[in-house]
């Protein structure tokens, strides 16, 4: 934002409003970004200028639905006049009518992270009840999970059985809190236990798949992106059990609907299937295991000796 102030200052404009969408570190705007651009402007925020922190909650793979009809609109103000000019702009465009929501800047930074931590915590909830119902024989997670989202101080939304949270948010912003906590000199035990959870998530996952295939065996990943309708594969349950089960000697045949080598440099180390129909023909394939739930894979055939492996409901 420092260029764009000294292109303001250079132009003499006077009342600009600054807006910044980046997730913040809380307090890092009144410490960082505000005395800087006082410094660059010679000038008062909030009164010869306005600052705004204005993050989006939009999912990757459903951007412009998420700009378009947000359920929340999230300002934190420097002062009420730059608050309510970024108001009436979302007023403008936005088709539904959200709840938009105005506050100090560092409140907002909070509730930012906040909403992606809570988020996080319901996930590893969701897997630390799946690994609790394996051990029971007659115990179905589906069921359990339907029947307590049906429970409305719940809901169910996030509340699905199957593998760990990834991308570039949910694991950001849950550390983030356990950073913004222990900054003020507290801790955020759930937070960092809905991360233990996680790690241990992916850690069962490739134990699991461990123990259904022999040593040396060819196995294929489907699904490497961290959710469908996307090529991003950071922090993927499906990048993690490929990564792993190469570094212990399996051969690895990997397969996304978003994600190739060409957009994802992570898949380079592994044999990429172009088709995953292939696997049909390809007899030396032990086991498929399916990590992101693209609904094409619902339809995927395999060989009569392969067998296919998936905690997500298909």
């Amino acid at each position: 934002m420092q260029p764009i102030a000294a292109a303001v200052r250079e132009r003499g404009k006077k009342g600009h409003l600054f807006v910044c969408n980046s997730t913040t570190t809380p307090g890092a705007m009144d410490t960082v970004l505000i005395p800087m651009l006082e410094r660059e402007l010679g000038g008062v925020c909030g009164r010869d200028f306005g600052v705004c922190y204005n993050p989006e909650f939009i999912a990757l793979g459903n951007v412009i639905n998420g700009l378009l009809e947000p359920d929340l609109v999230l300002i934190g103000e420097s002062d009420p006049e730059s608050g309510a000019a970024l108001a009436e702009l979302y007023k403008k465009y936005n088709r539904n009518a959200p709840r938009i929501a105005r506050m100090s800047i560092a409140s907002a930074e909070l509730t930012k992270i906040s909403v992606n931590s809570y988020i996080t915590m319901k996930i590893s909830f969701t897997n630390q009840l799946r690994l609790i119902a394996e051990r029971f024989p007659k115990a179905d997670i589906h069921a359990i999970l339907e029947a307590i989202g049906s429970d409305s101080r719940i809901g169910q939304k996030y509340l699905r059985a199957g593998l760990s949270y990834g991308g570039p948010c949910f694991p950001r912003d849950n550390r983030l809190l356990v950073y913004a906590a222990r900054q003020t000199g507290l801790e955020a035990p759930l937070a960092e236990a809905s991360d233990r959870v996680n790690e241990r998530t992916n850690q069962h996952l490739f134990e699991t798949v461990q123990g259904m295939v022999a040593k040396g065996d060819t196995l294929a990943v489907l699904g490497l992106s961290y959710k469908p309708d996307t090529y991003i594969t950071e922090e993927s349950a499906g990048l993690y059990l490929a990564q792993q089960l190469k570094r212990h000697g399996y051969r690895v045949l990997v397969h996304d609907y978003g994600a190739n080598p060409s957009n994802a440099p992570s898949l380079h180390e592994f044999e990429y299937l172009a088709d995953p129909a292939t696997l049909q023909q390809q007899k030396d394939v032990k086991l498929v295991v399916i990590c992101c739930p693209w609904p094409q894979y619902r339809t995927l055939k395999v060989s009569p000796g392969t067998n296919v492996f998936t905690p997500w409901k298909l």
